[in-house]
């Protein structure tokens, strides 16, 4: 007896794969061994950039704190210290959007812990 190919869900497969790889320039979007290469690079690039995403947004909240702080005279650490010692639950995040979008109430802050 002839051996059983499951042909549906190999197509299933590749159907997936170039799915995946619409819009790629060339073979990568039309050839299944190219598209499957182009993917798992793309993948492994997705994986690895949803992680340094998190660090730019970090050393970018950092930049805009830093930026308020000096402009009412204090470095970046002295506030952050500050913010610490004092018990303020105030997130980088949201230290940042209010050093830029609410100046007055980064002032505030500023103020209470001076």
């Amino acid at each position: 007896m002839p051996r059983s190919v499951n042909s549906v869900a190999s197509r299933n497969r590749r159907k997936k794969i170039l799915k995946a790889a619409k819009g790629y320039f060339g073979r990568r979007k039309n050839v299944y061994t190219v598209a499957k290469n182009a993917v798992e690079k793309a993948m492994t690039y997705a994986y690895r950039d949803r992680k340094n995403n998190k660090r730019n947004f970090r050393a970018l909240w950092i930049q805009r704190i830093n930026a308020g702080a000096r402009a009412h005279g204090m470095s970046y650490s002295q506030f952050m210290g500050k913010v610490k010692a004092n018990n303020i639950e105030l997130n980088r995040k949201v230290l940042a959007d209010l050093a830029m979008n609410n100046p007055e109430a980064f002032k505030a802050i500023v103020e209470k812990v001076k």
